[in-house]
């Protein structure tokens, strides 16, 4: 079985501590970094790849959320904070479990075991956005239409189109090939909402069962085709 890639983040080493102290009796976890903020953990996510963080809310400078928002693609996330008042919120983004500091030990175990559960059965990737005063995941699969703005992108969904500060570089280096295709400059395609497809005059043209049509390239046009035999 392989380990559980696990990053841990808090402004408080002991409490880093402390979660690495209760993390040893579980050895299906490697921790293979921690930080004291979130500057330090997006940049430890980015090179590291964790499967699951353990996250301090209240930081100096970003709080936990605001370094969740900042993720094109995010790991399952246990949330671990002093402050009580946060724990309704954190349940409105639909962590795995919310932990109160100091961490009783069976709440603990309960928390990784339903992590390493959650972990192994799913092959959803999300990501993380405010609605309002509110933040909550997103399924990436639930994404019809990704289309450049500015510094952002514009995820179209059935019913919402957030915004997300990252660029279609890093999305399509992020999601799974098998799903997500490059149309054009300006668009990354879910393939699971194409209704239908036509080649006009060697351009591809895609209907999505959202009513929105995407126009390939003319290259990429060509390199959807090689991987279609009936285009």
């Amino acid at each position: 079985m392989n380990s559980i890639r696990t990053i841990i983040i808090d402004d408080e080493r002991s409490a880093r501590e402390e979660l690495k102290r209760a993390l040893a009796a579980f050895p299906q976890f490697d921790i293979v970094g921690e930080a004291g903020n979130a500057d330090e953990a997006e940049s430890q996510i980015q090179e590291l790849h964790p499967d699951l963080l353990f996250l301090d809310i209240q930081m100096p400078g970003r709080s936990g959320f605001e370094l969740l928002e900042s993720l094109p693609v995010i790991p399952a996330v246990i949330f671990v904070t002093a402050f009580d008042r946060f724990a309704l919120r954190a349940f409105e983004v639909s962590a795995i479990d919310y932990l109160l500091k100091p961490v009783r030990d069976e709440r603990f175990a309960k928390a990784v075991r339903e992590a390493a559960q959650r972990i192994r059965n799913s092959n959803e990737s999300f990501f993380f956005i405010k609605d309002g005063a509110k933040y909550h995941f997103a399924r990436w699969s639930e994404a019809a239409l990704i289309e450049s703005a500015d510094a952002y992108v514009c995820i179209h969904m059935r019913d919402k189109k957030p915004l997300l500060k990252t660029s279609l570089i890093q999305l399509e280096a992020a999601l799974d090939p098998v799903h997500f295709f490059r149309a054009n400059r300006q668009q990354l395609i879910n393939l699971r909402f194409i209704s239908s497809i036509h080649n006009k005059e060697g351009i591809l043209h895609a209907m999505l069962t959202t009513g929105q049509q995407v126009v390939f390239s003319e290259r990429q046009s060509a390199a959807f085709k090689k991987t279609q035999q009936n285009l």
